[in-house]
Order: C-alpha cells, then sequence, then structure tokens
C-alpha cells in the first residue's frame, strides 16, 4: 500500500517563500524603524552641537519676547534635516545590526 504525500509535500513548499518572506519582511520593518531611531538619534547630537556652536546673541540688539523658542525651533529643524547626513547615524545603525547579528 502506497500512500501519495504529494499534495502535502507542495503545501509545505508553498508555505516555505511564504515564511521567508514575512521574516524579510519583518526584517526591512525593523530596519527601517531602526534608521529612524539612528537618524533621530544623530538628530540629537547635532542639536546639542548646534546649542553650543550658534550662539545668536546679538548684543546690539534687544531680545524679543520668543527669541528664544525661534532659535531653539530653528536648531531643531536644521538638526532633523541634516540628520542622517554625517555619519553618525550609519555608524550606529551598522553597530547595532551587528550587534543583533551576533545574538542570532
Amino acid at each position: 500500500m502506497n500512500i501519495d504525500n504529494t499534495m502535502a509535500l507542495n503545501m509545505i513548499q508553498k508555505s516555505a517563500p511564504k515564511i521567508e518572506s514575512d521574516k524579510l519582511k519583518n526584517d526591512t520593518e525593523n530596519d527601517k524603524k531602526l534608521r529612524e531611531q539612528t537618524d533621530a538619534f544623530e538628530a540629537l547630537i547635532l542639536k546639542t552641537l548646534l546649542d553650543t556652536s550658534l550662539k545668536l546673541d546679538n548684543p546690539l540688539y534687544p531680545k524679543e519676547a520668543g527669541n528664544d523658542i525661534y532659535q531653539s525651533m530653528y536648531k531643531d529643524t536644521l538638526a532633523e534635516s541634516l540628520s542622517g547626513g554625517f555619519g553618525y547615524s550609519e555608524l550606529l545603525f551598522n553597530f547595532l545590526k551587528e550587534q543583533q547579528a551576533l545574538k542570532r
């Protein structure tokens, strides 16, 4: 008596690529989230650097009421637009990916 198991094998073979594609999809989503976080960390570093380096106090003109808020918002926007291009984010991203690969 022979048992036909071709249907079972076909179903397993069809589901295997789906499992791998789901894993790849999760990995790319995780990479995207990790990239966002490393870019945000780089923006924080750049914001600190800009706060230190850009002292926009001018003794000839008095400070206006919202001047500090405006300067802080300007530096935040500048840091966010510059993040991702200085290399800190890429360095941190690669380091964290290596650490994640070592854990597996």
